[in-house]
């Protein structure tokens, strides 16, 4: 998108904008294959490739390990059942959460384009929220070791809230943090989770074109506008 485009526009019509985090900020694939698959040594289970991992990022840490765990069930010839599934979970959390806080951004790298992208935001005047669904605990270091946390007025967790992205509470929630309306807060994301949390909660948004998005086209996702890297926000707010 160019300065002449939509997406000038769209930043001439809000005050705040909720970013998103992994896929869209930092490339954290590393950090949870490298985390599951100790946690399935542990386990005696067998690994998971990061292809298969990626697939199932963007919904809350819970919702990832169940997925791997019925993943890595199945991949054993097993008829996996949700029964299954919950007798291995606690273990498997406890050592998930062990392992991830060990390697938390070891494995992990910022995309290109995205500090430059924060501080046009910044400049041009808006307040800006970190909104994501992993863990607050995961969360906050992994922005202060990739130096974004000086970005961000407020950082919400996946446990933040009483509900998760899709669901629009958290972007409502996040809203009233920041003081400001929805209409007049864009949502930067990279996935069909981000977009619709947006679109029930009355904000615009915008999708990154790399990212996690359950291995589906992001592009065919129902978004106020598309961009190849943060950076395109420098020039549509210069």
């Amino acid at each position: 998108m160019s300065a002449t485009s939509p997406l000038s526009a769209l930043l001439s019509r809000v005050d705040a904008a909720i970013v998103d985090l992994d896929g869209t900020m930092v490339d954290t694939l590393g950090d949870f294959a490298e985390a599951l698959n100790r946690m399935l040594r542990e386990l005696a289970l067998p690994a998971i490739g990061a292809q298969a991992i990626e697939h199932m990022v963007g919904k809350g840490s819970e919702h990832l390990l169940r997925s791997v765990l019925a993943h890595v069930l199945a991949s054993q010839g097993q008829a996996v059942d949700a029964a299954q599934v919950e007798v291995l979970y606690p273990a498997a959390w406890a050592s998930y959460q062990k392992h991830y806080l060990a390697i938390n951004g070891q494995y992990a790298q910022v995309y290109p384009g995205v500090v430059a992208g924060l501080q046009a935001l910044q400049a041009a005047g808006l307040r800006l929220a970190c909104l994501t669904n992993k863990p607050t605990d995961f969360a906050v270091p992994l922005l202060q070791a990739k130096g974004l946390d000086g970005y961000f007025a407020q950082v919400f967790g996946g446990d933040s809230f009483a509900r998760k992205k899709p669901d629009p509470l958290p972007l409502l929630k996040t809203c009233e943090a920041l003081g400001t309306t929805p209409a007049r807060t864009l949502m930067l994301g990279d996935s069909s989770n981000d977009a619709q949390a947006a679109r029930a909660a009355g904000c615009p948004v915008v999708l990154v074109t790399y990212g996690y998005n359950h291995g589906q086209a992001v592009r065919a996702v129902d978004a106020d506008g598309f961009v190849d890297a943060l950076a395109e926000f420098a020039a549509a707010s210069a």
